[in-house]
């Protein structure tokens, strides 16, 4: 799919995101990366999630972190982002439009940065790295979960765009734009998580 057709299509399941079956699995699989995150580092004082869709990640670091400085989202999608913003209910929580590929923070703002079910969704994942390694500060931790698994090779070698859909080639990439791999996570079927450090 296009990716403007791919950002349309997100947005015009904005209001509906969290409901029904698919507003389930994404709770299920989102409260299991926020406990994985939450390990790594159980008090970031700054964080940020790419590709934040209604916000309910940052919504549940809210309530589970209560030091935390800033808690920050970014989509493309302005459907999400407005649905995020009327979730709110905490001071710390700030959404915005934009893309992973064009990140409109400061180098080494955040200690944590998560990216749940987003990564298959960039037109430019190798960008969308670079600027995730660019804003987490040295020591942060990144936190990628997605379709990474053998079983999506054939899409790898048949789709129209050129996709990291292996743990293998998360791993790679991570560690090329200077991240530590520090372990992984199988979550559902083809979803798996990797979780990094910043060197």
């Amino acid at each position: 799919m296009p990716y403007d057709r791919d950002v349309g299509a997100f947005d015009a399941r904005s209001a509906g995101y969290e409901h029904g079956w698919r507003g389930r699995l994404h709770h299920d699989i989102v409260d299991i990366v926020v406990d994985m995150a939450l390990r790594l580092d159980p008090a970031p004082r700054r964080v940020l999630d790419v590709g934040c869709g209604t916000g309910y990640l940052l919504r549940r670091v809210a309530g589970l972190v209560p030091d935390a400085d800033s808690l920050v989202g970014v989509d493309p999608a302005p459907g999400m982002v407005s649905a995020a913003a009327a979730a709110g209910g905490d001071a710390r929580l700030a959404f915005h439009r934009g893309t992973a590929e064009t990140l409109p923070f400061p180098d080494a703002t955040f200690d944590l940065v998560v990216a749940t079910t987003s990564f298959d969704h960039w037109e430019d994942q190798a960008e969308g790295v670079r600027q995730i390694a660019r804003v987490t500060a040295p020591g942060g931790h990144f936190v990628l979960a997605d379709l990474l698994s053998m079983w999506m090779l054939p899409s790898v070698v048949t789709g129209p765009r050129r996709r990291v859909r292996t743990r293998r080639g998360a791993i790679a990439l991570l560690a090329t734009n200077g991240f530590q791999v520090l372990g992984h996570r199988h979550l559902f079927v083809v979803l798996q998580a990797v979780s990094a450090r910043r060197t």
